[in-house]
């Protein structure tokens, strides 16, 4: 009898959050600059001195940042985020299938979309409560800026923790868990689900087999439904996660003072490196993941096949 091909054997838990891991971080190393320049654009605004640096679009706030302060300022917090993708990704992604499964009354038959729903709620929301310490460190150390006298607040990353944790308290490190928490539960659940959906109905309408090219344009329009929905949260939780200490009393005071301020628009600042962003990373993410999740089957399909 013949044993089944690599393409028969359902990846194990333990495969899908590795490859998961791996992938965002792969994801997250070539990206990283448009991270950073949403980062800065997202945060213009709070500084009105005539000496702040006006960014301009995508390419220019990148060239702007390797002129003034560096090529390498596009990595700065690299390994907060590779530490987030690890302890972040890995769970939210990875996780997604077995979670959905559980929530699916008959699991003979295809999930529900209430079922696909409740599983990125799910994971979404734990990764972000595990996570949230390396998403502060990263956007601070993306935000701070050396320029014009301006003593930056963290020399590294373990510092950035050190400093937070002794200064804020441990409460500091989980500082915008709620934005963050509503910013990653709509990102989970649109990025996922809408991969979902898109891979599956070109699939089962022979628009394309399930290989790289299908996997690419799922992964391509999950990432910009997820942008459309998640700008607004986004960049509500940069601001706030990167304030000093009583600059805002809370979360909706931050978004109320940038709506007062700087007008509707503001809550899309950043919405080009944004989509560019999410748009890229959900790419190489996926196109990795599914890959990655097709050779480690290969190479041991019968080793531990328990999901």
């Amino acid at each position: 009898m013949v044993g089944p091909t690599a393409s028969d054997v359902r990846p194990t838990m333990t495969v899908k959050i590795f490859s998961a891991g791996v992938a965002a971080c792969a994801a997250d190393v070539i990206t990283f600059p448009l991270d950073t320049a949403k980062v800065r654009l997202q945060i213009q605004g709070e500084c009105q001195t005539s000496k702040a640096i006006r960014y301009k679009g995508v390419l220019g706030t990148i060239t702007t940042l390797a002129k003034t302060e560096g090529p390498m300022k596009l990595y700065s917090g690299l390994p907060a985020g590779l530490q987030r993708q690890i302890s972040f990704a890995s769970l939210r992604i990875g996780l997604y299938d077995t979670v959905q499964e559980f929530f699916s009354t008959g699991k003979e038959t295809t999930a529900s979309l209430g079922s696909k729903i409740a599983a990125g709620l799910t994971t979404g929301g734990v990764a972000v409560f595990i996570g949230q310490p390396t998403e502060v460190v990263k956007v601070r150390l993306q935000a701070q800026s050396h320029l014009h006298g301006l003593k930056p607040r963290y020399t590294g990353t373990y510092h950035a923790y050190r400093i937070i944790a002794t200064t804020e308290g441990l409460t500091g490190l989980w500082k915008g868990t709620t934005p963050n928490l509503t910013r990653n539960v709509i990102i989970n659940c649109t990025e996922l689900v809408t991969y979902d959906l898109m891979k599956a109905a070109l699939v089962k309408n022979k628009l394309l087999a399930d290989d790289l090219p299908c996997h690419f344009v799922s992964a391509l329009s999950a990432g910009f439904c997820t942008t459309v929905l998640s700008s607004p949260v986004d960049v509500v939780k940069t601001r706030f996660v990167n304030s000093p200490p009583g600059q805002y009393t809370s979360v909706p005071n931050c978004a109320m003072t940038m709506l007062t301020k700087e007008g509707p628009l503001a809550f899309f600042k950043g919405f080009v490196p944004s989509f560019l962003r999410l748009g890229s990373w959900n790419v190489i993410m996926f196109v990795c993941f599914e890959q990655l999740k097709r050779e480690l089957m290969k190479s041991g399909p019968t080793v531990d096949c328990a999901t």
